[in-house]
């Protein structure tokens, strides 16, 4: 079955290179940061590997992602760090797997979010960490422009940009530790914490 980034993984990191440069690179490291040290950690939807070169020392890694294409070009980016084919909705780790986990905009893109924040709370332990890096739904007028914006979007590369992901997060029964509004309020880094 063909995925909405299957086609973009060749250009995938050229088209964004611009962007890190200019904002999502600071945004990863500020957002891995998070993350504990020496740790198992699992990243979801790991794209083409852009967050590879951010990751903590850890005692093991895994990052997952749905398309293949991506994940094709995420292998030539890293050696240590194992790599899986894995929709986010299901993902094929036992219970209480990791010490934490993240994704950096990713959520827009997943079909049933509070979904994989469910898969998310099994397979990280009780009092572990998920944090994220997401486009979100701003407040005020820009949201409405957003509400507009994402009937395009998600046409074009199923990707909302209208989703309250913290919200979703927290309905899903994941503790917010932070939300750090970014640009206008059109990013957000979430920490979060699996319950007891």
């Amino acid at each position: 079955m063909e995925r909405p980034y299957d086609n973009f993984a060749t250009y995938y990191d050229r088209v964004f290179r611009p962007f890190e440069r200019l904002y999502l690179a600071a945004a990863r490291r500020e957002t891995i940061a998070e993350l504990p040290e020496n740790a198992m950690l699992l990243e979801v939807g790991a794209g083409t590997g852009a967050n590879f070169e951010y990751y903590p020392r850890f005692r093991s890694a895994v990052a997952s992602e749905l398309s293949p294409q991506m994940l094709g070009h995420a292998r030539t980016k890293t050696s240590s760090i194992a790599l899986t084919q894995a929709d986010a909705q299901q993902l094929p780790f036992p219970d209480d797997r990791f010490d934490a986990a993240f994704a950096t905009l990713v959520f827009c893109t997943i079909p049933d979010p509070a979904r994989a924040f469910g898969e998310l709370s099994r397979v990280v332990k009780p009092g572990g960490l998920i944090v994220l890096f997401e486009h979100v739904r701003p407040s005020g007028i820009l949201g409405y422009v957003f509400d507009v914006l994402s009937r395009a979007t998600v046409a074009l590369i199923d990707d909302h940009f209208d989703r309250r992901t913290a919200e979703t997060a927290r309905l899903s029964g994941l503790e917010i530790i932070e939300i750090r509004s970014k640009a206008f309020g059109i990013f957000n880094l979430i920490v979060a914490r699996v319950g007891a």
